[in-house]
């Protein structure tokens, strides 16, 4: 194989390993966003709850 060939080479696997790392950083900023939905979503359910609670003793 002739230099060129291996600098593309070497090139490609650099530009993957750029994209794994911004995919793992896009996870992490997705895995704590679906956090503070679930929890937000609680908190809805739970204000729902206590107003039906509310509704039932009408």
């Amino acid at each position: 194989m002739s230099n060129d060939l291996f600098n593309k080479l070497e090139e490609r696997v650099v530009s993957l390993m750029n994209v794994v790392a911004e995919l793992k950083l896009e996870n992490v900023r997705l895995k704590e966003e679906n956090f503070r939905l679930s929890e937000e979503r609680a908190g809805f359910k739970s204000r729902i709850d206590s107003i039906l609670k509310k509704l039932e003793g009408v």
